[in-house]
């Protein structure tokens, strides 16, 4: 890699801790209009808008230990912006907490950390990386 910055889709992924996730699902998908992609178990569910992916994960935490938000998510085109991603941070200095892996849906990712200790998902999730 020669140190140029890769392009990216935007953050259009939020991963939220919640304490009433049926109500959070409701409110997500009757108010706001978001569908479910996938609910891989009872903690866990993500929506979408279409354009976007919300994750809402039970939360089994104070609100102090984490507060609310699990992490953000910037878009990628391909599995390969990934790795390019990946492999620039690591030249930045980012701390990296979960390297590069394809995840059981299909998309692929790995998690850093902002310098405030906000983590960040860099994903290509095949359907809203179509619509970048």
């Amino acid at each position: 890699m020669n140190g140029d910055k890769p392009a990216h889709g935007g953050i259009r992924h939020v991963a939220l801790f919640v304490a009433d996730l049926k109500a959070c699902v409701r409110f997500y998908v009757d108010v706001l209009g978001y569908t479910v992609e996938w609910h891989p178990d009872a903690d866990n569910i993500y929506l979408t808008s279409g354009t976007d992916n919300l994750a809402l994960h039970r939360r089994t935490h104070a609100i102090t230990e984490r507060g609310r938000l699990d992490h953000i998510g910037v878009v990628l085109r391909t599995h390969d912006d990934v790795d390019r991603w990946h492999d620039y941070c690591v030249s930045k200095g980012v701390k990296i907490e979960a390297t590069p892996k394809t995840h059981r849906d299909g998309a692929r990712s790995f998690y850093c950390t902002d310098p405030d200790g906000t983590v960040v998902q860099f994903i290509c999730h095949p359907p809203i990386a179509a619509r970048i």
